[in-house]
């Protein structure tokens, strides 16, 4: 077992690992589309508001068990409600972000492959079938996975100061200046402005209960809540610390990263032309396509800063969601940081080998109908991700003690003092009554 726990070494390294963990694949992939399915500037409204009035909140109360409790999930719960089966969710939170990071990796395999393909002009011929035909390969696919997957588990073998904070220090303002270079040059593009007001000017036609659910499972899912992600963190995150800042930080890093790729995509969509509800295949799908009818040159460089920023991202996400595990074993089983990784790392590319071939040959093998892939991302995004999140907040408002929620948040009575009460009553109320909409809604569509 480990002797010392590590601790992200200032603040900037806890907005930024947390920030990481927020910003992935459902900012950059589902952002974009789900926005263009869903009515653009109306959903992002919607969306928006979800983020900072239900999201946030959850992320606080993730962010206070687990500073509070210094440890894992498991830890955590078991510390702050000993003898309880509140450890229950502590396992939950680190069986769930495996195989969220099982199927995970099979996307940011996709991102590493059209990386390469980006880099040796394969997106300056014909592209049709392209995405199809990969995603199809019984071995292509998991060979991309495999290369992620290792990727990650390096990072996390180094440790949190030197593999995570390092990282996600160096990678997060590089994001953005991929994701900036991106718009600029996309609104550059003849037609782009029709994007780009299909994303400012709302029609509130276009909100129905429906796209509040999505725009909110959106919210929740973008910030990673409900996996134990935030909770371990912030358990590596010093007393001093300020946790209504690090929240705000990540949620608004997060929201102008999510606009900011909507900004990347849609002008591009329109400016060739192409319906803004093309659904999950948008940025896999059409954007080559987009890519091989620019001249060659800038085809290829868009292309290439474009499915950079696509894999950094994916991958400041998927080492939060193997660190959760890692710290389990570590701290509960007495396992070495590389151990732990290892086992962990095999079981999700295992996993994640099966989810790949569900495009291929065992595109037959259902499972309630959907393909093993489509099953587990299901399972997940719209079950386990909302019991965890409800069942946070549930403990924070209701189990804990007032009196040790206001001494974590305000960090022993230095700070945020005026802001807790409100807070406090989103957290034991509101946050609960918009995770259960969520549910109900989902449920009747």
């Amino acid at each position: 077992m480990e002797n010392k726990r590590e601790t992200f070494g200032s603040r900037l390294s806890v907005v930024m690992a947390m920030a990481g963990s927020a910003i992935g694949l459902g900012n950059i992939w589902r952002f974009p589309y789900l926005a263009g399915q869903y009515g653009g500037a109306a959903f992002i409204l919607v969306y928006a508001l979800s983020s900072f009035v239900l999201a946030l909140p959850i992320f606080w109360a993730e962010s206070i068990i687990g500073r509070r409790g210094g440890g894992n999930t498991f830890g955590a719960l078991e510390k702050l409600a000993p003898g309880t089966r509140w450890k229950s969710l502590g396992l939950l939170t680190v069986l769930t972000p495996i195989v969220l990071l099982s199927y995970y990796s099979v996307v940011g395999g996709w991102s590493v492959d059209y990386l390469f393909k980006a880099c040796t002009l394969s997106f300056q011929g014909d592209v049709q079938g392209l995405f199809q035909r990969f995603i199809s390969s019984p071995w292509e696919p998991v060979i991309m996975h495999t290369v992620f997957l290792s990727a990650t588990a390096a990072i996390v073998i180094l440790g949190v100061k030197n593999g995570i904070e390092k990282f996600t220090k160096l990678t997060m303002p590089l994001l953005f200046v991929l994701i900036v270079a991106i718009v600029i040059f996309g609104l550059t593009l003849p037609g782009a402005r029709a994007g780009a007001e299909y994303l400012l000017k709302p029609d509130f036609s276009k909100i129905n209960a429906q796209t509040v659910a999505i725009a909110m499972g959106q919210a929740f899912f973008s910030l990673s809540l409900g996996v134990g992600t935030i909770l371990t963190y912030a358990s590596y995150v010093s007393k001093k610390e300020n946790l209504f800042i690090s929240g705000m930080g990540t949620a608004l890093s997060d929201f102008l990263f999510a606009l900011l790729a909507g900004f990347a995509v849609m002008p591009a969509v329109f400016s060739a032309g192409i319906a803004p509800h093309e659904g999950a295949g948008l940025v896999f799908d059409t954007l080559p396509y987009i890519f091989s009818r620019m001249q060659s040159w800038v085809g290829a460089v868009v292309a290439i800063l474009f499915f950079m920023t696509v894999l950094v991202a994916a991958l400041t996400s998927s080492i939060s969601l193997l660190e959760v595990g890692v710290a389990y074993l570590s701290e509960e089983k007495g396992m070495s940081r590389v151990r732990a990784t290892v086992v962990l790392g095999l079981v999700a590319w295992v996993v994640g080998i099966l989810c790949s071939l569900s495009f291929g040959p065992l595109s037959s093998f259902k499972l309630m109908g959907l393909s093993l892939f489509d099953f587990l991302d299901n399972l997940v995004a719209t079950w386990l991700m909302p019991v965890g999140g409800l069942l946070f907040v549930i403990f924070v408002g209701w189990k804990m003690s007032k009196d040790d929620v206001r001494d974590e948040f305000t960090s022993g009575g230095t700070c945020n003092v005026r802001l807790f009460n409100w807070v406090y009553f989103l957290m034991r109320y509101l946050a609960p009554v918009g995770i259960a909409v969520v549910f109900v809604t989902t449920l009747l569509n």
